[in-house]
């Protein structure tokens, strides 16, 4: 007789499982799934309440555009849902063929190769680049799946201090008896909303020989003049070895991918795991991301408008004196210090009809517990008013 749930968690092999959790409770970090009904929309269903959303990364308002929806639609009657099998396999369409040429065109680079997440292109490409015998040096703030694939790569882990490219030298001087060097950052950090000092960190890795990846991923559509991010931005493209974006943010979609050489992405093939042996992203992702990429290219406006309210509103923010840390883009953290104030505050704009989720340790270091708010192009100047008004009667 198999037993149940409860009576299985609370003895036994597992029992630790319901002291983690009640650990979790009395430090306010417990987290719980909430329930979105209907489409993913700057005013969304969260919960069973209908709320300005703030916490969706879909910057550009694209998740729930038709032309999306149609495209898929289409690409669904067309071919089908599953892709049956890993790329290597019978998994590799021609649609995605098609869209890794459109992605390589679009950044201006000779190739991309697609992956099922952002986060498989992370934890697979770090450790396709070094291992064992090699350095791998990673902002302290960089995302879980850059943190993660140092980790897998089995290669020396030296991490620097966030966006301090003086300490990340004196880490490279010590760095000649590695085979390899490699540097690996975010381009805009997602919970403070800052970007990293990309041109210093160039000239580090063209003066030490290290190998430099950074993830666009909050980056992709929103910065630059063409939408390509911040590398595009401060015109360092070439100087960047391996480029990394996603699909799932700004673009609507689904899916990561990256940039590069032709025989970076060559290796990537025959070496990066979670391309290896993982079956292939639906092919009507392809289809939506397709569609998403010919709205970014033809309504720039987007972009420029979303960064023009979220200076707007930092500055609103800071003059009612909230700390929004150094966030220059449309992640803008409220930072509050302790998980227990982040969480009423939370509840408190819910009640108000306000989705502002609260980000806490380990996501980001302790005393840095805060509100992320997300900027999208979906958000209108009276949603902003009332945000304001709100965090202003708090």
């Amino acid at each position: 007789m198999v037993p149940s749930g409860d009576k299985f968690s609370r003895t036994g092999a597992m029992a630790w499982v319901e002291q983690e959790l009640l650990a979790l409770d009395r430090e306010h970090l417990r987290r719980r799934l909430a329930i979105r009904v209907g489409a993913q929309r700057a005013v969304s269903n969260i919960g069973g309440k209908e709320m300005i959303n703030f916490g969706s990364n879909d910057y550009l308002a694209l998740a729930a555009d038709p032309r999306l929806t149609q495209a898929v639609s289409q690409a669904l009657i067309d071919g089908g849902w599953g892709s049956g099998s890993s790329p290597l396999i019978t998994g590799h369409s021609r649609g995605h063929k098609l869209l890794e040429e459109r992605l390589a065109e679009f950044e201006n680079t000779e190739a991309a190769l697609l992956f099922p997440s952002g986060f498989a292109v992370n934890s697979g490409i770090i450790a396709a680049l070094v291992g064992p015998g090699d350095v791998v040096y990673t902002d302290r703030k960089n995302h879980a799946s850059l943190l993660d694939g140092c980790r897998l790569s089995r290669a020396d882990v030296r991490p620097y201090p966030h966006a301090e490219p003086d300490r990340l030298e004196s880490l490279l001087a010590k760095s000649s008896h590695y085979r390899r060097r490699l540097i690996v950052t975010d381009s805009l950090f997602s919970m403070d909303g800052d970007t990293a000092p990309l041109v210093a960190i160039a000239d580090l890795a063209d003066r030490y020989g290290a190998m430099l990846m950074v993830d666009e991923a909050h980056a992709t559509g929103v910065f630059g003049k063409n939408g390509r991010g911040v590398c595009e931005e401060l015109m360092i493209e070439d100087r960047v070895h391996i480029r990394v974006g996603t699909l799932s943010k700004a673009m609507g979609s689904i899916g990561g991918f990256v940039v590069g050489s032709r025989q970076l992405i060559e290796l990537l093939v025959n070496r990066a795991r979670p391309y290896v042996f993982s079956t292939a992203t639906p092919e009507p992702m392809v289809a939506a991301s397709l569609a998403a990429m010919d709205i970014i290219e033809a309504e720039p406006e987007r972009r420029t408008q979303l960064l023009d309210r979220s200076a707007s509103l930092r500055s609103s923010l800071s003059g009612q004196g909230w700390n929004v840390g150094n966030s220059t883009s449309q992640i803008i953290p409220l930072i509050v210090g302790s998980p227990e104030r982040a969480i009423a505050l939370s509840t408190e704009l819910r009640e108000q009809g306000l989705f502002v989720p609260v980000i806490r340790p380990p996501t980001v270091p302790d005393g840095e517990a805060c509100l992320r708010l997300s900027m999208t192009f979906g958000h209108t100047e009276d949603m902003l008013s009332k945000l304001l008004a709100a965090l202003r009667h708090i």
